[in-house]
């Protein structure tokens, strides 16, 4: 007897709640963990597919993580699928981080996540390995792609800006491929950018003019909300955002407070926008966390539901496709370089390094599901902890 398949809804929802809750280490890693789970495991996009919202994803402002969910629940399940995906991602973060928030303004101080950490991060190595393995089979399937591919890491090992690389290496393919195309017009893809880089900073410079202030909801959702929609770049570039008004400007941080809110965005699960989440809490209890968590997720929402219609016109058009096909070997480049980054801070001694080599050998092999080995990585901290 056969069991009678779930809802794509139901399964969008237990998918994301779980990565929600056991996605550690960043969006390259969250983004690893996607793509074991919809390509590998449940074959719901192909690799080629996947790879696809992934570049769309780096071309517009916000969290590339949950944009990615918020794409991927639009391609199973539609409209309703979009909503499910993206806020069952976020939720579980959320609400984590509120109830680290509450023990930290109760108790003061934050708790200890380091033994946590250790047995993690050296199975996020392997995870994100993996990932780069089985998307640069797809992506990397010419010379000038793997040449592309390489100029890209050296130029972000280089300290290179991120959306610099991505549309740089996009724009050598098209003139790479621009002899051989019929339509040279290359506007098909134009729709996803969102905020060019000088419209960013026009905006930026725009909305952070306002002069110091007494704390205000309003303002705060107003200022999380820009956040949202101008950022690109890693959490350090979310750092330097949030210290230059919150801490300098309006001084309603410490910069003790600040650096508390970065390292729950770092430590806990699921999107590492959910800083924000900590920061609406410390600022103004329960409904300061909510208004800051929905002022810089709701541009995700936005940007990614303005680009889907475009999305099928990037592989139908040879400029476009070919600038997509650049994105999307830069963004492997740029995961590959954030991988070799954490490596050098996860991979601290024979123990973790075994750790590594163990968790590649069993996702490789023996196909175990990442977040069982992620918790076994927790386990693994905190028994040295004790031992």
């Amino acid at each position: 007897m056969t069991c009678k398949p779930s809802h794509p809804l139901l399964e969008l929802a237990g998918l994301f709640l779980k990565l929600g809750t056991t996605a550690f280490g960043g969006p390259a890693v969250h983004i690893a963990m996607m793509e074991d789970e919809v390509v590998r495991r449940r074959k719901w996009l192909t690799p080629a597919e996947f790879l696809d919202l992934l570049g769309a994803t780096n071309l517009i402002p916000g969290p590339n993580s949950t944009e990615m969910a918020i794409h991927i629940g639009f391609r199973r399940a539609g409209w309703p699928g979009l909503l499910i995906a993206g806020t069952c991602f976020i939720l579980p973060a959320t609400v984590i981080v509120m109830i680290i928030a509450w023990a930290y303004m109760r108790f003061g101080k934050l708790p200890e996540a380091n033994a946590i950490l250790y047995g993690i991060k050296p199975v996020i190595i392997a995870v994100v390995l993996q990932a780069l393995w089985n998307l640069g089979k797809t992506a990397l399937r010419t010379r000038p792609l793997i040449a592309a591919g390489i100029i890209a890491a050296t130029a972000s090992f280089l300290g290179a800006n991120e959306l610099l690389i991505l549309f740089s290496v996009g724009l050598a393919m098209i003139l790479l491929r621009s002899t051989t195309s019929t339509n040279p017009t290359s506007t098909a893809f134009v729709p996803l950018i969102g905020f060019t880089p000088t419209t960013s900073a026009t905006f930026i410079a725009t909305a952070g003019a306002t002069a110091a202030a007494p704390f205000n909801l309003n303002l705060m959702f107003l200022f999380f909300l820009k956040v949202g929609a101008v950022l690109f770049g890693s959490g350090y570039v979310l750092l330097a955002f949030l210290r230059s008004d919150l801490v300098e400007r309006w001084q309603w941080l410490t910069e003790a407070q600040l650096l508390d809110a970065v390292a729950v965005g770092q430590f806990t699960p699921g999107p590492v926008f959910t800083t924000a989440t900590f920061i609406g809490y410390v600022l103004s209890g329960p409904t300061g966390a909510l208004l800051a968590t929905v002022g810089i997720f709701l541009p995700a929402f936005m940007f990614v539901a303005i680009s889907v219609p475009f999305l099928p016109r990037l592989r139908t058009s040879p400029i476009a496709s070919a600038f997509l096909d650049g994105v999307n070997v830069a963004s492997l480049a740029l995961m590959a370089v954030v991988t070799w980054q954490l490596g050098t801070t996860a991979l601290v001694d024979w123990l973790t390094v075994f750790l590594a080599i163990i968790s590649a050998g069993l996702l490789i092999y023996w196909k175990i599901n990442s977040a069982w080995l992620l918790l076994g990585g927790a386990v693994v901290g905190v028994l040295r902890l004790f031992l």
